[in-house]
């Protein structure tokens, strides 16, 4: 094969590379995650990977932003979820893809994605799902880099494929893409981001039909954190491979080309209820109220507030549009919203609350992410009821918000307070509830 030509893939200003190639009848994202996009057919294993994925599928792999010849990132926030998430769709947009599945190295990004977007992520393909890195979390930044400096050596190429790494060719390969691939310094912030996240508690949520692959004897990734990731995952199936290669395109491929290509097929046959997957998201969930509002009503009359409310729900409406949530509906004093990143709808609230205090009302804010269902004109589920109840503690002026939430956030520059644990009215169990106490004006 050709080395397919690599393109750019632009949303608000940050480009992706992108390469698209193979004729299958289904579409398949690639992120290889140990090299750029340039180099992915030097090594002639890995193009010889590559050849038979695409003779069963239209293959997209790209480079994430931070890495390969993506832009880099000027802004730390830019390694947050939905800086991922945006790239992803804005790549699958570019290559015309309307609905694709999703292989990849590392779990979190697609997991997410898969989650809020199953209209545009209708499968999964994992390997060796971890879904947090404490140990990651207590390093100094010089040892994050000089780990970092360490995962382009030879070291880590027999660490990760013990049984491949006598070859000169994959070791000359090897050191090279890793550099080409991300910086050191770049490295000890993923690193730290890593350490920062953890979306365990959204396992549920991810319905659509998944692939999980475990190479059984490697050295890296434990097979009890798959087994996990396999259980809390309605539709997920783990697949246990011999070999103890950490990078499936190295040793023995075929047992993993043949499930891949199975599960594809079984994607194409429609083997699995899609609807239920797009009924059924993970959304962040906001409630905002009007603080005081019978007492307003009763100093200013019937038709003077609802003027101010008029006026105030036409301007609520134009802010959760700018920050790309969906507006389900006025509450009489506050709104209802949704939102498919939760960093957004921490920043929507405040942007509401500060728009609202110049219409001379106060509101608060509740927040919560989870599964909802979708209807034409609503939503409903548990989320939803959280949310509300967590609006119902909020003070004047305030936002508060689940764990949940806190989770979803990590790395876009957002910081919150720890307000306790309190019982949520109809809610089972004890939820600790935060506070943000500012929100950096960034642009939705």
């Amino acid at each position: 094969m050709r080395h397919p030509e690599v393109r750019y893939a632009v949303h608000h200003d940050i480009s992706i590379a992108f390469a698209v190639f193979g004729d299958g009848p289904r579409d398949l994202v690639f992120h290889p995650m140990s090299s750029p996009v340039d180099l992915l057919w030097e090594l002639p294993q890995l193009a010889s990977f590559l050849d038979s994925l695409g003779r069963f599928a239209r293959v997209i792999a790209f480079d994430a932003r931070g890495t390969g010849a993506s832009d880099s990132i000027v802004d730390p926030a830019g390694l947050a979820l939905e800086g991922n998430q945006d790239d992803m769709l804005a790549v699958l947009d570019a290559a015309e893809s309307e609905r694709a599945t999703y292989f990849s190295l590392s779990a979190t990004p697609p997991l997410v994605l898969a989650a809020t977007r199953p209209d545009r992520i209708g499968a999964l393909i994992l390997t060796h799902p971890r879904l947090s890195f404490p140990e990651f979390r207590d390093l100094s930044v010089a040892k994050r880099k000089r780990l970092a400096r360490a995962l382009t050596t030879v070291d880590s190429l027999r660490l990760a494929n013990p049984r491949a790494a006598h070859d000169p060719t994959l070791q000359e390969w090897w050191g090279r893409a890793r550099r080409l691939l991300s910086s050191p310094e770049q490295t000890a912030r993923n690193m730290e981001f890593a350490s920062l996240v953890d979306v365990e508690a959204m396992l549920p949520a991810v319905r659509v039909p998944t692939l999980i692959l475990h190479r059984e004897e490697n050295r890296l990734w434990d097979l009890e954190q798959s087994r996990v990731v396999a259980s809390r995952m309605p539709n997920a199936r783990l697949v246990v491979l011999p070999g103890s290669e950490t990078d499936l395109y190295l040793g023995d491929t075929a047992p993993v080309l043949a499930e891949i290509e199975a599960f594809l097929r079984d994607q194409d046959r429609g083997d699995h209820d899609q609807s239920s997957t797009v009924d059924r998201v993970l959304a962040t969930v906001l409630f905002t109220d009007i603080v005081s509002s019978t007492e307003q009503l009763a100093a200013r009359g019937d038709d003077d507030w609802r003027r101010v409310l008029d006026n105030h729900d036409a301007t609520m409406s134009q802010i959760v549009a700018e920050y790309r949530g969906r507006l389900i509906k006025s509450t009489g004093d506050g709104i209802l919203a949704t939102f498919d990143g939760a960093a957004r709808a921490v920043r929507c609230a405040f942007a509401l609350l500060d728009a609202a205090q110049h219409q001379g009302i106060t509101l608060r804010a509740g927040l919560h992410t989870g599964e909802i269902e979708l209807r034409p004109s609503d939503v409903a589920g548990i989320a939803v009821h959280i949310a509300q109840r967590i609006s119902a503690l909020a003070g004047p002026g305030e936002v508060l918000l689940s764990r949940t939430v806190v989770d979803l956030t990590a790395g876009s520059g957002l910081e919150f307070e720890p307000r306790g644990e309190h019982q949520l009215k109809g809610v089972p169990g004890s939820w600790p509830i935060f506070a943000a106490p500012i929100a950096p004006r960034r642009a939705p």
